[in-house]
C-alpha cells in the first residue's frame, strides 16, 4: 500500500521546515528507486549496477576524468577510482593522457565495454516501460518529458551562493 502523503511539514536537517511536496517527492523517489531494484532482480553479470553505470556514461559520452565521472554521478573520486580501476581491469575501458593537457588521465571504454553495455540485462528498463504503456493515460504519458527535465533540474540544484557538488556530465 502506498504511504500516506505527508500532511505535516517534516523538519529538515537544519531545523527549518520542509515543505509537504519536497517531502512527497522524495519518498515518490525513493519508493520507484527500489522498484526498479527489485524489477531488475540479481545482476547476471559479473559487473556491478554501478560499475554498469559508470561504464554507460563512459559509453556515452567523450573521454572523461574519474572525477568527472564521480562528480556526474555524485559520487565521491575515490568511489568511482574503485569502480573505474575494475572496468579497466576487466578490460571494459582504458586510461590515456589527455592530449592537451598531459597531467589529466582520460577514461575512453574499450570496444568490450560498448558490447558490455549493449548486452546488459535490460529487465529494470523494460519494466519501466511497460509501467509507462500499461500503467500511465496519455495527459500522464505526455507530461514525463517535462518531469524528467524537472528532476535533472532539481538534481544538479545547488543552494545559490554555494558551489555545485557535481556538473551535469562528466567532464
Amino acid at each position: 500500500m502506498p504511504p500516506e502523503p505527508a500532511s505535516e511539514p517534516a523538519t529538515a536537517p537544519d531545523g527549518a521546515h520542509a515543505s509537504a511536496p519536497a517531502v512527497d517527492l522524495a519518498l515518490a523517489v525513493d519508493r520507484l528507486r527500489g522498484r526498479l531494484r527489485q524489477e531488475s532482480g540479481p545482476a547476471p553479470s559479473p559487473w556491478s549496477r554501478s560499475q554498469l553505470a559508470a561504464l554507460r556514461r563512459v559509453v556515452s559520452g567523450p573521454p572523461c576524468t574519474t572525477s568527472g565521472l564521480a562528480a556526474a554521478a555524485y559520487m565521491r573520486p575515490q568511489s568511482m577510482a574503485q569502480i573505474v580501476a575494475a572496468l579497466e581491469e576487466g578490460a571494459l575501458v582504458t586510461r590515456h593522457q589527455d592530449p592537451a593537457d598531459g597531467r589529466r588521465i582520460l577514461i575512453s571504454a574499450t570496444d568490450s565495454g560498448r558490447e558490455a553495455v549493449r548486452s546488459a540485462p535490460a529487465s529494470r528498463e523494460a519494466w519501466l516501460a511497460r509501467a509507462v504503456a500499461e500503467g500511465l493515460d496519455d495527459l500522464d504519458r505526455d507530461a514525463l518529458p517535462e518531469v524528467v527535465r524537472i528532476l535533472e533540474r532539481l538534481a544538479d540544484w545547488a543552494v545559490p551562493g554555494t558551489a555545485r557538488r557535481a556538473p551535469a556530465a562528466p567532464r
